[in-house]
């Protein structure tokens, strides 16, 4: 397994059976859902959640989404997603490793890649200063 950056953050679940498909097999879309989770809890220690962007007068939304699927989550299985910063200009890609930690696999890996726009929703060239103040080094 890759060595992760230190601000990385992992979030544990349980695959519960809305997620799953006739077969018990976690519907593809549900790992967006999985990835959010730990996303949020990244966004949050860094001080970016969305009360943060609100009171700094911005906006962040996902510009793009790839995910790699390589091993099934299903129904009942144990799940560690862990998200961090690996890109941070022009705007913030984070990556994603999603486990099967019933079954000891990699499940997926995947990315998001967020743009912010100021509150009126103009699209910022750049991270401003009070963002990228707040991201881990």
């Amino acid at each position: 397994m890759l060595k992760r950056p230190a601000h990385a953050v992992s979030a544990r679940l349980q695959v519960q059976f809305h997620d799953c498909d006739p077969l018990a097999v976690v519907w593809h879309g549900r790992y967006f859902e999985y990835m959010e989770v730990s996303r949020s809890q990244l966004l949050k220690n860094c001080r970016l959640d969305v009360p943060d962007m609100i009171e700094l007068g911005l906006r962040m939304f996902v510009t793009e989404v790839r995910c790699h699927y390589s091993f099934p989550l299903s129904y009942g299985d144990d799940v560690e997603v862990t998200s961090w910063f690996s890109e941070r200009s022009p705007l913030l890609r984070v990556s994603y490793d999603i486990r099967n930690l019933t079954k000891g696999r990699k499940a997926a890996r995947a990315h998001t890649r967020l743009a912010l726009t100021d509150a009126r929703g103009y699209l910022l060239p750049e991270l401003p200063d009070a963002v990228r103040e707040r991201l881990p080094t």
